[in-house]
């Protein structure tokens, strides 16, 4: 038998595990499913590209920190001793004109958003990295690189103080998004720059401009370009070649293709693929064995981004939802999919994850050996999380347990139900302060719910049945759901 152990936190070393199950994931690099076959069992190294800091963070942050939480949750489940990077961007275009904006340095504006990204991760459950480098601490590991990538012919200082890195002196570019360099050429809007040698060049280091932030480099002063700090970060705290690189579906193009192209350019290092695949007839090259990409968020068809003006950040999200919801309304969809936001999805998702807090509620949890071969739940539960982190049959499976949970109320199954929640991040609270979870702001405060039904269990006494019902309509009316057993009322807000 297959023994795995269940911990809830980001630290792994008191567990043992006896084997690993056979997962598979989808590898957006060569547009399969394929067996994850890390490079070093004893080492397994995941770098995710994480927010650049000059706002509040999104919904569509949230799902990509919500998502890799679930991921690298899974994988030391599965017994990978996991090293998780989420790396930080704190100089940047938007970073330097918000300060200027707001009249305050970049440091403090960055400070300051860097402590609502962690508040709002808090929140969602998602476990801190392992590391969570910046990008201005990294500023000589980029020069380095870009030094290293001039050597080798793969970039050019520009007349106008720019570093550039030369597209076409990659001969597999592309091969992540599935673009050929004249396909880019063709149809891509491309930045007009009279100091590239080629349209498609992108820049590595920015000459300074007054009143920016600068660096001294042998190219005179300034600062990275984006691209270049996850290169050079990742290179710096996993060597040459890493198990996975993980972030959104948007990043895939240019952010993602320019760091292989810069990562590999640099080192030469690739992870090993099979060769005989090819893209536009070139080998497949990458410094990264395995890409994980998230999908969008969409509102009403479309991308939700601060761009189109239709994002809505994580903490106004929070103060209408409770953030086990939110976590909850990420994870039934599959991380690959589009994710449709509505408030009548968040309302489906509360609804649903209170089914299983009161399958809880009603049957307290008895203690749980987890295990891949416990029973048959946990047998479907663990295949579907080793099929590409299949969490939309995985929630079906906590759903049938918890229907098997009510109807025998068997307290080993319950504490199975919220030992598999556990995995991923959910159901650990006390299931009642789940379902009267809320505030005044939600119509009634827990306090004057309770006077109510006090007050409806007086007129029951008193065979007042029209202010029984009253009380009762009126609580319907605030979405408060009460329910009588054995001369009990329990209640929970809908």
């Amino acid at each position: 038998m297959i023994h795995y152990w269940f911990y809830p936190s980001n630290q792994h070393d008191n567990y043992t595990i006896n084997t690993k199950p056979m997962l598979n994931l989808y590898n957006t690099l060569t547009r399969q499913k394929e067996a994850f076959s890390p490079i070093d069992p004893a080492n397994v190294r995941m770098y995710v590209c994480g927010m650049t800091v000059y706002d509040y963070c999104h919904l569509g942050h949230a799902r990509v920190m919500v998502v890799f939480d679930m991921i690298a949750r899974w994988l030391r489940e599965c017994g990978y001793p996991l090293t998780y990077v989420r790396n930080i961007t704190d100089i940047d275009d938007k970073i330097i004109a918000r300060a200027a904006e707001n009249g305050e340095t970049i440091g403090e504006l960055t400070a300051r958003f860097i402590a609502a990204m962690h508040e709002d991760a808090d929140a969602l459950g998602v476990l801190r990295p392992d590391l969570e480098p910046k990008a201005t601490e990294n500023i000589p590991q980029m020069i380095a690189m870009i030094e290293s990538l001039i050597q080798k012919g793969k970039a050019y200082p520009a007349a106008n103080g720019d570093v550039y890195y030369a597209v076409r002196e990659f001969p597999a570019y592309g091969q992540l998004s599935g673009k050929s360099l004249d396909d880019l050429r063709a149809g891509e809007r491309v930045e007009v720059d009279g100091f590239k040698r080629d349209p498609l060049d992108f820049v590595l280091w920015k000459a300074a401009k007054a009143g920016e932030p600068a660096w001294e480099s042998p190219w005179g002063q300034g600062r990275p370009g984006w691209h270049i700090e996850c290169s050079a970060m990742s290179e710096n705290l996993f060597g040459d070649t890493f198990d996975i690189h993980g972030g959104g579906a948007d990043l895939q193009f240019p952010h993602h293709e320019n760091e292989i192209a810069q990562s590999v350019g640099a080192s030469g290092h690739t992870c090993g693929h099979d060769h005989t695949l090819t893209h536009h007839g070139k080998p497949v090259a990458s410094h990264v064995k395995y890409w994980l990409h998230n999908g969008f968020i969409r509102v009403d068809g479309e991308k939700m981004s601060k761009s189109l003006g239709n994002f809505f950040t994580i903490r106004d999200v929070l103060k209408q939802y409770d953030p086990e919801v939110v976590r909850f309304f990420i994870l039934r969809a599959h991380y690959r999919s589009p994710l449709n936001y509505s408030d009548a999805h968040l309302d489906d998702a509360k609804g649903a994850l209170a089914r299983l807090y009161t399958a809880l509620k009603n049957t307290p949890p008895a203690g749980f050996a987890l295990s891949e071969t416990a029973n048959n739940y946990t047998r479907r539960f663990y295949a579907a999380m080793n099929d590409d982190f299949g969490t939309v049959e995985a929630v079906a499976v906590l759903f049938e347990l918890a229907g098997e949970v009510n109807k025998t109320r068997d307290a080993a199954l319950s504490g199975c139900l919220k030992a598999l929640g556990g995995i991923i991040g959910l159901l650990q609270r006390d299931p009642t302060e789940f379902l009267q979870g809320g505030t005044a702001s939600d119509g009634l405060s827990n306090e004057e719910i309770e006077n109510l039904i006090a007050m409806r269990k007086q007129a029951r006494a008193d065979k007042n049945w029209a202010e029984s019902d009253r009380i009762r309509d009126l609580l319907t009316a605030q979405n408060i759901i009460l329910e009588d057993s054995a001369g009990i009322t329990t209640w929970r807000r809908g």
